[in-house]
C-alpha cells in the first residue's frame, strides 16, 4: 500500500503551545501549512518566522470554515483548538462556559473534519489528527473537560472505523500535563490558578505533542497509528478517591462566601 506524500496542513489554535509547536514542525517537515486562530497579531508572528499561510477565524463560525478548508484542500487536519473551561470543577461554572467548551472541544472539530474528508476521499489519502486528553480516557476532576474530550476520542475511534478501506487515516493524540497557556485560560480564580499551575514535576513541552504528531503522520501508508496517551513520566492516572461525607460537608461550609 503506497500513496502521494502528504503536502497540505490546517492546524487549529495555532498561537501559542501544542497548535503553535506543531506549524513549526510541518513547516520545518515540508508542509504548506494554514495555521487558524483568532489572534492576528500571533498568526502575523508565526507567519514571519516559518512562512506559513494564516487564516485569522473563530472555528464556531461553521460556514467559514467549512469554505476555507475545502478550499485548501488539505491532506493533514490537526485538531488541535481547544478550551479547558470546567478543569477544576462544575460547581460554579458560568453556563455559557459549558456551552463553549462542547461547541469548540466537539462540534467544530467535527465539522472541520467532516469540511476536509470529502477532498480526501476524492484524492484517497488524508490524515486526521485530534487532539485529545487523557481526561477523555481517565477519570479526573473534569466533568465537563473531560466530557467534551471523551466525545472526541469517541469521534475519532468511530471515524475511523467509518473510514476503513478509503485510504484515510484518523489519529488521537491524548497528552496529560503540557507546559502551556493552556492553564491560564482555563481557570479564572487567581488562587486556584496557581495551584493548578504548580505541578512541581518536568511536564511535557509543545515540541514532545508535536513530534508524536510527525511520528503518526509520516507513519507508512499502511500503518495508521489510532491513539497516543503521552504522559510526563512523574505523572501517572489510576487509583480510587474516598472522601466521607463528613469532610465533604465540612470542606463545602469552608469554602462557602462570607
Amino acid at each position: 500500500m503506497s500513496r502521494e506524500p502528504y503536502r497540505r496542513a490546517v492546524v487549529t489554535g495555532a498561537t501559542s503551545g501544542i497548535g503553535a509547536a506543531t506549524v513549526h514542525a510541518l513547516c520545518a517537515g515540508g508542509f504548506d501549512v494554514l495555521a487558524v486562530a483568532r489572534r492576528a497579531d500571533r498568526l502575523q508572528s508565526l507567519a514571519d518566522s516559518v512562512g506559513c499561510q494564516t487564516l485569522t477565524a473563530d472555528i464556531r463560525d461553521t460556514p467559514r470554515m467549512r469554505a476555507e478548508i475545502a478550499q485548501f484542500a488539505p491532506d493533514v487536519v490537526v485538531n488541535n483548538a481547544g478550551v479547558g473551561h470546567g478543569i477544576t470543577g462544575l460547581a460554579g461554572l458560568p453556563p455559557e462556559h459549558v456551552v463553549e467548551a462542547i461547541e469548540i472541544n466537539v462540534i467544530a472539530p467535527i465539522q472541520i473534519t467532516a469540511a476536509a474528508i470529502e477532498g480526501m476521499k476524492h484524492r484517497g489519502h488524508g490524515h486526521i489528527v485530534n487532539i485529545g486528553s487523557i481526561s477523555g480516557l481517565h477519570t479526573l476532576v473534569s466533568a465537563v473537560y473531560g466530557a467534551s474530550k471523551a466525545a472526541l476520542h469517541q469521534f475519532s475511534q468511530n471515524l475511523r472505523y467509518e473510514l476503513a478501506g478509503t485510504g484515510l487515516r484518523v489519529t488521537e493524540i491524548c497528552p496529560g500535563r503540557v507546559a502551556s497557556e493552556f492553564y491560564e485560560h482555563a481557570v479564572g480564580d487567581a488562587s486556584r490558578l496557581e495551584m493548578t499551575k504548580t505541578s512541581g514535576i518536568t511536564e511535557l513541552q509543545p515540541e514532545d505533542i508535536a513530534s508524536a504528531i510527525l511520528f503518526a503522520v509520516n507513519a507508512p501508508a499502511h500503518v495508521n497509528i489510532a491513539t497516543i496517551e503521552l504522559l510526563p513520566t512523574e505523572q501517572a492516572v489510576g487509583g480510587i478517591s474516598v472522601q466521607p461525607a463528613a469532610t465533604i460537608s465540612n470542606k463545602a461550609q469552608n469554602d462557602a462566601p462570607t
